[in-house]
């Protein structure tokens, strides 16, 4: 049976210092070249998760910004987009910059451009410091993000406290044809990320355009917070990591280990094939 194997990375693959530890790398190398099929769907962008993945060979394309995106890590060729409906991208933005235009707004024409109007958010500053110094990701600051409203609008991403994020949230739910994440951090508990795309964009809506275009007869998903639900829906089986919301693992076929013990690579490679 033709089967799929798609992991989440942030707290389900990744250990908490955000890395793949090398005992997984060689874990995933030995699964794949058993002829297995692998991938990753994580609410990263490609400068991240290709540099992650740069010493396995993943060979199904990969699930990027919450299900927005599927690029051959290979190539680095973006398979499917979805993006933002022209129809609501100016209700979108004039939201955003109604409540202080925090975050950071992801448009692809093309190539993928991360715009940021200010960094007066806690983690702001530390976000694009840590993206451009570990995986040289380049962020482009702008006057306004009405600015970005005739580009590819694809995804949005703010963190900050609960408290600061709730009523945006509540603002932009009310726009239709636009979905939304909202979830504790997986590093730092005290702080929340909200991400926004298309209603059109999904973890489960990408796995099952994967399943159908690649001719896989079974999916099986990995992952640890409640924006991997939607990966799980889309699964036939799946499995939550120990350290996992306990919405996820209500969610989930069963529970395996912590994702600081290799857990997802271990599972894996113990697959009978």
């Amino acid at each position: 049976m033709k089967t799929l194997y798609i992991s989440d990375l942030d707290g389900t693959l990744l250990n908490n210092s955000a890395e793949i530890t090398p005992e997984s790398k060689n874990l995933l190398n030995k699964f794949i070249s058993k002829g297995n099929y692998f991938s990753v769907a994580t609410a990263r962008s490609e400068a991240t998760v290709l540099q992650m993945l740069s010493e396995v060979p993943v060979n199904v394309p990969v699930v990027l910004m919450n299900g927005v995106a599927l690029m051959n890590a290979k190539t680095r060729e973006y398979i499917k987009v979805e993006a933002m409906p022209d129809e609501v991208k100016d209700k979108f933005l004039k939201t955003i910059c109604d409540y202080g235009s925090f975050g950071f707004v992801f448009c692809i024409d093309g190539g993928l451009s991360t715009f940021y109007e200010n960094t007066n958010a806690p983690n702001s500053k530390q976000f694009i410091k840590e993206r451009e110094e570990k995986y040289g990701k380049k962020f482009t600051k702008i006057e306004s993000f009405r600015k970005c409203k005739n580009r590819n609008i694809v995804y949005y991403s703010y963190s900050d406290k609960y408290e600061k994020i709730k009523p945006l949230y509540d603002e932009i739910i009310k726009i239709d044809g636009i979905r939304c994440e909202f979830y504790r951090d997986t590093y730092n508990p005290d702080f929340w990320y909200f991400e926004v795309c298309s209603d059109k964009a999904s973890k489960y809506n990408a796995v099952k355009w994967l399943k159908a275009n690649y001719g896989f007869e079974k999916v099986v998903a990995f992952g640890d917070n409640l924006n991997d639900i939607p990966l799980f829906e889309a699964a036939d089986e799946s499995y939550a990591v120990e350290n996992a919301k306990a919405d996820v693992k209500k969610c989930a076929t069963a529970v395996i280990g912590r994702n600081t013990e290799d857990s997802v690579a271990k599972f894996l490679i113990s697959i009978k094939n």
